[in-house]
């Protein structure tokens, strides 16, 4: 079962990847969300609530650290979901929702990695 586990971890740090990648690479060129963003941000939520789930660890959860991750993982997907209808309907998007899915995605990680 902890093998399982530690797969789900790492699937939910490959999502990770893939979200703040493509908004790091962006960020240096054209600053506009893709769908690759969204889907960085899927996998990362899917294999979040995979691992909030309570199988057979020993530990307790931490429900306030995985409520704060899910509040701002919501955020990250509100953004980039009026991002996409800002950027499809006017052809850019904001500076200011753009940076903040950027920085929101790097506190999510921060929270994961420093919050025991």
């Amino acid at each position: 079962m902890e093998i399982l586990r530690h797969a789900v971890v790492l699937v939910h740090l490959v999502g990770f990847a893939v979200l703040f990648g493509s908004w790091v690479v962006e960020a240096v060129g054209a600053r506009r969300i893709t769908p690759i963003m969204t889907w960085g941000m899927l996998i990362a939520a899917v294999a979040g609530l995979a691992l909030s789930a309570p199988w057979g660890i020993t530990e307790e959860l931490n429900y306030a650290k995985i409520g704060t991750k899910l509040v701002i993982l919501l955020i990250i997907g509100a953004l980039l979901g009026i991002g996409t209808a800002r950027q499809r309907k006017s052809g850019s998007v904001a500076p200011a929702l753009f940076w903040l899915v950027g920085i929101l995605t790097f506190v999510n990680a921060a929270l994961a990695v420093l919050w025991r």
